[in-house]
């Protein structure tokens, strides 16, 4: 079905959208990347509670419900989509009162005391997703072999799985894998997994593609009580599938498959078995060139990835001008929260050493080959929890010397583990902090107040405390509520 937005936009219209975003957070999922879009986890339903009021009209086909789910603001124009984020980011940023003495809990001020600019742009604003993962389960026909996405039954407490054809941040590519993907559970002779203790073996399907359109594709699979050599029957018709039969319409570059008896196992847990294709895709940004593994992280939105790169850059570490020319700052960068190194290799010119630390394993070894494929000779990544690595680190950094120390974090949405932020604030050569937060008013929050209170010895918060001084929003995820701020501190 074609969703189109009508020429009038009523009051009631945008009483139903605000009502709407209200409401996102309680939908069943098991779609972590769409979720990473709506905001807070799903709520559970207890038996025996009152059902709340509908969240939709009669009226409304699933088409539009899952719409305004994962899309809440797609009946908006883009310039009123983006003052809206402004609006919702003053409020939230307002928390922060700017006096270091003060940093209270609860809202004080309508706007913040530091500038808070105009929300930057997403350069593409449909089908703009590069990674969507979709659920299997049963749609609205009953079948339970329907590839989409969850939304909660009216009554019942069930869910029900609608196809994604219709939103707008999906790229075709993907709904077209969806599709096939779906077409081929429902002739295979095995079940779909819906429920772990209720058996069945087909999953997720995790398609990612990139600005040449090259295209990664990994199904997930319960194995049960499937002994190797059953499962590689099944693995065998999956290959032919989307290599001879009508999935290879899809054209897909890279083929991976997962075992794993988990909602989610890492490739160290369970590895991601390459079935057909080449083991990685690349992507550019900025010029620089970098290497995506099958569960590798990176920014969903590639063409608003670099309005972010190119924000955090200039923040952190911005060119001199100097006799009519330019010179790079020079000194450190402490990249925390790394993924595949995409931060800090943009950043490499314009500074001499640049330290990554990032929990992932595999990300850390792609952020490595990405530092290689490119040339950079200036950057190092180390794996391991920040909160572990970071308090000996800078203790080195402190011995050794050698210029300025600038940071840059970019954690998920769990936010900074407090020896992090401990460690950042009581290293006396970080100046400049710039925070990269996909939700600010989430965990972020208390660490902003961390880095900004007054010295406590209690938390271990001795360190001169940073202001913030400006935040900049960014615009990943156009027709969606959620954006990214790059919060700039100082002291």
């Amino acid at each position: 079905m074609a969703l189109t937005v009508t020429c009038s936009r009523s009051v009631f219209v945008k009483r139903k959208i605000l009502y709407t975003l209200r409401k996102t957070c309680i939908l069943f999922s098991t779609n972590e990347t769409i979720l990473g879009d709506l905001g807070k986890p799903a709520l559970k339903v207890k038996k025996g509670t009152r059902h709340k009021k509908a969240l939709w009209t009669d009226n409304q086909s699933w088409e539009e419900r899952l719409a305004d789910a994962v899309t809440p603001l797609w009946r908006l124009s883009y310039d009123e989509q983006l003052e809206l984020k402004r609006k919702q980011q003053e409020r939230i940023l307002s928390q922060l009162s700017g006096d270091s003495q003060s940093y209270s809990p609860s809202p004080v001020r309508s706007k913040p005391r530091f500038p808070v600019l105009p929300v930057l742009p997403s350069p593409v604003r449909d089908g703009y997703r590069n990674k969507s993962t979709f659920s299997v389960n049963r749609g609205f026909d009953g079948n339970p072999k329907t590839v989409g996405f969850y939304l909660p039954r009216e009554r019942g407490g069930n869910v029900v799985c609608v196809n994604g054809d219709h939103l707008l941040n999906m790229p075709e590519k993907h709904k077209l894998v969806a599709r096939c993907y779906q077409d081929f559970i429902r002739l295979s002779s095995l079940e779909p997994c819906l429920l772990f203790h209720t058996g069945g073996h087909w999953r997720e399907v995790t398609v990612r593609t990139n600005t040449e359109g090259h295209t990664m594709a990994t199904v997930y699979f319960h194995p049960q009580t499937l002994t190797p050599e059953e499962v590689a029957v099944h693995k065998a018709e999956l290959v032919d599938y989307f290599t001879r039969g009508p999935g290879s319409v899809c054209q897909l570059d890279s083929l991976f498959f997962q075992e794993s008896t988990k909602t989610r196992c890492t490739h160290e847990e369970s590895p991601y078995q390459l079935l057909y294709g080449q083991p990685h895709i690349y992507e550019e940004v900025l010029g620089f060139k970098f290497r995506i593994s099958a569960d590798a992280f990176f920014q969903v939105n590639q063409a608003a990835a670099e309005v972010l790169y190119r924000t955090v850059r200039d923040l952190c570490v911005p060119n001199r001008e100097e006799h009519g020319g330019r010179t790079k700052v020079g000194g450190t960068l402490l990249d925390v929260c790394c993924g595949t190194g995409a931060i800090g290799i943009t950043m490499s010119p314009r500074v001499d050493r640049i330290i990554g630390i990032e929990l992932i394993e595999q990300a850390v070894e792609d952020a490595r080959h990405n530092a290689a494929l490119n040339n950079v000779l200036n950057c190092e990544f180390i794996p391991g929890k920040a909160e572990v690595v970071l308090p000996g680190l800078m203790t080195q950094l402190s011995s050794a010397g050698g210029g300025p120390v600038s940071a840059v974090v970019n954690p998920a949405r769990a936010g900074l583990h407090p020896r992090v932020v401990q460690a950042l604030r009581n290293q006396p050569a970080i100046r400049k902090l710039v925070y990269v937060s996909c939700k600010p008013d989430g965990e972020a929050m208390k660490n902003f107040r961390q880095l900004c209170c007054a010295p406590d010895p209690w938390k271990k918060l001795t360190g001169e405390a940073f202001s913030p001084t400006l935040a900049v929003p960014v615009d990943m995820f156009p027709h969606t509520p959620h954006c990214e701020v790059v919060l700039l501190f100082e002291r």
